[in-house]
């Protein structure tokens, strides 16, 4: 990458895997955390604030944090998966301490829309939650597409089986109809969909090698949250269960921005299914050929879509990245 590092804007809906991601932004010399804009999935749209806040302070930073769509555009809201991310979203902490920081004002879809024109060509979205809030942005703004760099997206799946579904992974599936909207509204997009994050498997044990590195309570909140979360995947799929760990999902929609190179894409026209069995599928032409029906015309625009991933390679970069000096004083509210 540029010596300049990669203004990016964080959407997310934290959880675990969220956490993970956004200590790999915090942690790596190439990127710029410049917001993060929350939404709900995880946890409700509250919980992924306020997490988000947390995490932030106790990492020692002070980045803005808006609050976004409580709830899908069209279908009815599913409760958050609390037995997967715990009710709190970081694998049910035995305690929180009390940090500074406090929620920008504006609306997730507003901060998102006010930066790409303050810093128009400059922005990244990486967004590794449902798309509500790209969704509403692109309603505020349809001329966004033209104002920001690219959007990394981690969400669907094309040739891997789904997880919420046969064919569906969860945040395509948690708001259909404003994945479909992101996919068809005309930005440089990536795709980081379950055909590459179910190749990488990160050991609980990484996470306890990078605890005991820092001595820090940023990274010790980690360990546990990552504890929790493996124990689910561990438990639910006997090859994770092998190595007592979990799928590196959101993450990886970084360590493509910072490593592409580990990454084989294809291109190809992506529209997600809406409504009925299929609700949430992200269907990919993935051959160049003309269909009578209309949702494949040649104005819908192409993805990018990760097909393969070195994994080893993969799991090394994280390691490498989160094992850095990066962390700072936590950000904490002395009691009177």
């Amino acid at each position: 990458m540029s010596h300049l590092p990669r203004k990016v804007i964080y959407d997310t809906d934290p959880g675990v895997d969220d956490a993970m991601a956004l200590y790999y932004a915090l942690a790596h010399p190439d990127i710029e955390v410049v917001g993060i804009t929350t939404t709900f999935g995880n946890v409700y749209v509250e919980q992924a604030a306020t997490n988000a806040l947390y995490l932030s302070a106790l990492a020692g930073r002070l980045i803005p944090v808006t609050q976004g769509v409580a709830q899908p555009l069209v279908k009815t809201a599913e409760p958050p998966p609390d037995y997967i991310h715990g009710a709190d979203g970081l694998g049910n902490l035995p305690h929180r301490l009390a940090t500074q920081g406090k929620l920008d004002p504006r609306s997730s879809a507003e901060f998102i829309v006010d930066m790409a024109r303050q810093y128009p060509g400059e922005i990244t979205l990486v967004a590794v939650g449902p798309l509500g809030n790209l969704a509403t942005a692109l309603q505020l703004a349809p001329e966004l597409p033209t104002l920001v760099r690219e959007v990394i997206l981690m969400g669907g799946a094309v040739l891997e089986s789904g997880n919420v579904s046969p064919v569906a992974e969860a945040n395509i599936w948690n708001d259909p109809h404003a994945a479909d909207a992101v996919f068809t509204a005309g930005w440089p997009l990536t795709m980081v969909g379950l055909d590459v994050t179910h190749q990488v498997i990160l050991p609980l044990s990484l996470f306890q090698q990078i605890a005991e590195h820092h001595q820090h309570i940023a990274t010790d909140t980690l360990h546990h949250a990552v504890a929790f979360y493996s124990a689910f995947y561990s438990e639910r799929d006997p090859v994770v269960g092998q190595v007592t760990g979990c799928y590196g999902h959101d993450v990886l929609a970084f360590v493509v921005l910072t490593n592409p190179e580990l990454f084989t894409l294809q291109a190809g026209r992506v529209r997600v299914a809406v409504d009925g069995l299929a609700q949430g599928q992200t269907m990919m032409q993935r051959k160049a050929v003309t269909y009578p029906q209309h949702g494949w015309h040649e104005e819908i625009p192409h993805t990018q879509v990760c097909m393969q991933v070195q994994a080893e390679a993969c799991r090394a970069v994280v390691q490498t990245t989160l094992q850095r000096d990066w962390l700072k004083n936590p950000l904490l509210t002395l009691s009177k």
